[in-house]
């Protein structure tokens, strides 16, 4: 009999969690409607924190808001840990853009391959009309030779209809995009027909994970790195961060 009423009364804890949880998600959705996202909301489960509850978006950021609804916040949570303090939020943004990234098929990026053993990749949003664009761009061949392999993505800073996005949709419409590419951050013209492309689509990316500017420097584990940095530089971070 006690084992009876021991199962009872945890099934209905249990449901009495569920059931709270529930209405949490509800509310805290509810309120976020009317805040007017432009991010959809991927999940909302509680967080390490007591009574806070994580709201994961798309792209990968994350807010903070009460059971109830009614306060919400956007900031970063710290837990001690071993006597020192761990970002939680960072570590769970990065492990959502880091899966969100990666996931990229290759056949919708411009890739320039590691040269022998890849050791290590880099993902860029990148705009041709980019002066620091340029100069990291000069600098891809020496992270090829370290065994780093640079991935783009398009990100027309100025805007859809700009032209870096006509630039953009140009190299991405092109037989050979590393070519194609290559000519417009020379300067050079590109004459390539009008196709469907993922430009508008990665741009709306970048805008999901934070992205503002360009170029903006995505490592594996999902760490972005705003503004150019030398090669040097890059390849260190980027050996670190598998």
């Amino acid at each position: 009999m006690r084992v009876t009423r021991l199962f009872a009364a945890t099934a209905l804890a249990l449901a009495s969690t569920f059931a709270l949880a529930d209405d949490a998600e509800q509310a805290i959705r509810k309120t976020l409607d009317t805040l007017q996202l432009d991010v959809p909301i991927e999940a909302v489960s509680s967080s390490p924190f007591n009574g806070l509850y994580e709201v994961r978006l798309k792209g990968g950021r994350v807010l903070y808001a009460s059971a109830d609804g009614q306060f919400v916040m956007q900031g970063y949570l710290y837990q001690m840990q071993g006597g020192k303090p761990v970002n939680l939020t960072e570590k769970t943004e990065r492990a959502a853009i880091a899966k969100t990234i990666n996931a990229i098929p290759a056949g919708e990026m411009v890739v320039y391959p590691a040269q022998g053993e890849a050791k290590a990749h880099i993902t860029v949003f990148t705009d041709t009309t980019c002066p620091y664009c340029q100069k990291l761009h000069a600098e891809v061949p020496e992270l090829n030779r370290q065994g780093i392999e640079v991935r783009y993505l398009a990100f027309p800073r100025q805007g859809l209809g700009s032209e870096g996005d006509q630039q953009l949709q140009a190299a991405w419409c092109s037989a050979d995009r590393r070519s194609a590419l290559n000519k417009l951050i020379s300067g050079k013209d590109v004459d390539a027909a009008k196709c469907a492309n993922p430009v508008s689509k990665q741009f709306a990316l970048g805008q999901s994970i934070g992205v503002s500017g360009t170029p903006a420097i995505v490592l594996q584990d999902g760490q972005v790195i705003p503004g150019y940095q030398p090669a040097a530089q890059v390849a260190k971070l980027a050996l670190a961060a598998q």
